[in-house]
């Protein structure tokens, strides 16, 4: 195991050395680099089996309006997907966003245990307490898509290998580099993205305000890495810099090319009565590269989100900006900032929660999503 560590705020041990944990001069050592988030989770709080926040009693006609938009789905490319019926077309989306979500869910269920996994390694006092404030907010993530998902089709989809692979080398890793780039970067970068994109283009009003809400916590979760990586990367070795940039590269790799190939999504095609084989090959043939790097000019496409997450954070060098050039234009993400295409949408939550929280948008703390 090899532990990067180059400010005392991500300063770790073991998960079973607990001792070191009630070690009297600890309590004394607490950095002030979270305290702002922090403090600013009582701006975003949300209960999600409150009505006043989110009601899952809305309902949505999913059996006879499209959820998302054609051009979200490759398989609408091909033959197969040209020949659906319209009611196959509506069977489709719908179990293709039923997969999405429950991968969404798994997706929370891992940041969840991979918080509570901080706090039993994180020795600072502050990175620990915002460790458990996470916690809680992914929580009631697990809370509220398990509550969507059940008012829409009863019960969630298994997640697939790739994803469960990926969480579980996560949350199971004893290197804190390994969990913040993976979780509060890449799967939050990826999550991002994702509701960005449903705040967007669902036509269901309750996924829509789902997603916003979630997004208000997530911006937060976010920041956590991109303190890290401002406090860490500047700071690594060549040799350091090498190994988690070809860990986030192959992580990314392994996302793009297999997170939601019809081979993850056997059931989906099950429902439409399309062998999961037929509709992998008939994709590979009509959706290469050059359409995903068209996909990838989309703003708040998963993959380009990701791209400008680890470019931002400086983990992307000439050793693999080549890779990631194949797909995207690394100047015009550069150019775009460090703004994510979520903030403005998270922002926009915030505000509504706090006219729900103190009955009054314009008083409480400072919007520090973008930050």
């Amino acid at each position: 195991m090899v532990q990067i560590t180059k400010d005392d705020a991500y300063d770790a041990v073991p998960p079973d050395d607990f001792p070191a944990m009630i070690e009297a001069e600890r309590y004394g050592r607490r950095t002030a680099a979270f305290d702002r988030i922090i403090s600013a989770t009582h701006d975003h709080f949300w209960d999600p089996l409150d009505k006043r926040y989110i009601d899952f009693d809305t309902s949505f006609d999913i059996e006879n309006v499209q959820a998302l938009p054609d051009w979200m789905f490759p398989f609408f490319l091909t033959d197969l997907g040209k020949a659906l019926s319209p009611k196959q077309k509506i069977l489709y989306v719908s179990e293709s966003n039923r997969w999405s979500l429950s991968s969404i869910l798994h997706g929370e269920q891992g940041a969840l245990a991979l918080s509570a996994s901080l706090c039993h390694i994180l020795k600072d006092p502050g990175a620990q307490e915002y460790a458990a404030n996470q916690t809680r907010e992914e929580a009631r993530h697990v809370t509220a898509f398990s509550a969507y998902i059940k008012a829409r089709w009863g019960t969630p989809l298994p997640a697939g290998p790739t994803l469960v692979n990926l969480l579980t080398e996560i949350v199971l890793a004893r290197e804190v580099y390994k969990k913040i780039v993976g979780m509060q970067m890449l799967v939050e970068g990826l999550a991002m993205g994702a509701f960005a994109t449903l705040y967007q283009h669902a036509a269901d009003p309750l996924l829509v305000k789902l997603c916003q809400l979630v997004m208000t916590d997530e911006a937060f979760h976010h920041k956590f890495g991109k303190i890290w990586a401002s406090r860490t990367i500047p700071l690594l070795s060549a040799e350091e810099h090498a190994l988690v940039e070809d860990w986030a590269a192959n992580c990314f790799q392994t996302l793009l090319f297999n997170l939601i190939n019809p081979e993850q999504q056997k059931s989906v095609y099950e429902a439409i009565g399309v062998d999961w084989q037929e509709a992998q090959s008939a994709i590979l043939a009509a959706f290469g590269d050059d359409q995903r790097r068209e996909q990838m000019k989309e703003s708040a496409n998963i993959f380009r989100v990701l791209i400008k997450t680890l470019l931002n954070a400086g983990i992307i060098t000439e050793r693999t900006r080549a890779f990631y050039a194949m797909y995207v234009d690394m100047e015009e993400l550069k150019r775009e900032g460090h703004r994510m295409v979520g903030d403005d949408i998270a922002e926009d939550g915030i505000r509504y929660l706090q006219a729900i929280n103190f009955g009054d948008a314009s008083k409480g703390a400072s919007l520090l999503a973008a930050e």
